[in-house]
């Protein structure tokens, strides 16, 4: 029997791939799901499917009450359609919708994923942690690379929820943070960026404590790691607790959570004010990165040349 990696995404079938007039029959996340009733009275189904290169927009105006009780929203569906223009945007008429087989319903197939190679990204993180020469943070960020699962998941965690996924689900404070770096190996990206600007930073300012910027640029987020669980779509999990690998000294455990405590600005912690340059620093470079990476996956315009 076929197992779930050995059905890869048809190439041809891929959201990023299809094109108006096409005949579609293929498997995908479905991130959406909506009864509505048309200005006739009759009820229609619409739905967003979803792979990892993109989502697209779905219709089903026939036997929708019908085609809606075959599957739910956060599912593998497999669907038979046609991809048309409706008001300049794609979208697939659904001729018939259900739930995947489980031998198709890897949901984790059809997830956003990073551009960059994980792998890299994974040797850069190791690199950097050994640029920390304090021992008790050295010795902090073996264990964490010591640690196997950890390690998975670390490769595997986005930053943030998808923002389409955080206005689904209705949460205010989800949406706020979401859309930066909200892809499979987002976190690891994110930590490695603002990871590589503290070690410059620190060559321009060297009375700062070189080892506890760097720790805390790798570590702030490690929280991530068990914040969310992954099906047809990324979402919050029931877990997210920090710090669980701090076996330090006193002295340098409350300097790095003081970073870590505020590593989103002093609003966010309670109105405590940064006690440390260090704590500052992280807190600017890691929002630089999130916001130069939101600005670029929501398409800000480039200079013209």
């Amino acid at each position: 029997m076929a197992t779930a990696a050995s059905v890869p995404i048809d190439e041809a079938q891929a959201v990023a791939m299809l094109r108006a007039e096409q005949e579609v029959e293929g498997v995908f996340a479905c991130t959406r799901k909506e009864r509505r009733i048309s200005r006739a009275g009759t009820p229609y189904l619409t739905v967003e499917l979803a792979d990892s290169t993109g989502t697209i927009p779905a219709r089903a105006f026939r036997e929708a009450d019908v085609l809606a009780g075959r599957f739910e929203r956060g599912e593998v569906v497999r669907v038979r359609g046609r991809v048309e223009r409706y008001r300049e945007q794609l979208q697939i008429t659904l001729a018939s919708i259900a739930r995947a087989p489980h031998e198709q319903a890897a949901a984790e197939r059809f997830l956003p994923a990073a551009y960059r190679d994980v792998d890299e990204l994974e040797g850069f993180f190791e690199h950097l942690a050994r640029e920390v020469y304090d021992p008790a943070l050295a010795g902090l960020l073996a264990r964490m690379l010591a640690d196997s699962r950890l390690r998975t998941e670390l490769r595997r965690a986005p930053c943030s929820l998808p923002a389409n996924t955080a206005r689904a689900q209705g949460s205010a404070s989800a949406a706020a943070r979401a859309g930066h770096h909200a892809y499979l190996g987002g976190l690891l990206e994110h930590s490695v960026a603002v990871a590589t600007m503290a070690l410059e930073l620190c060559s321009l300012h060297p009375r700062l404590d070189r080892d506890l910027l760097l720790c805390g640029a790798l570590v702030h987020d490690v929280g991530k790691t068990r914040e969310f669980s992954y099906g047809a779509e990324i979402e919050l999990s029931a877990e997210g607790r920090l710090l669980g690998h701090l076996q330090l000294g006193e002295e340098r455990r409350l300097a790095l959570e003081h970073c870590l405590l505020l590593h989103h600005g002093p609003e966010a912690a309670s109105g405590q004010r940064f006690a440390f340059a260090e704590a500052l620093a992280l807190y600017r470079l890691n929002a630089l990165d999130a916001h130069l990476k939101s600005a670029f996956e929501h398409g800000f315009p480039r200079p013209r040349r």
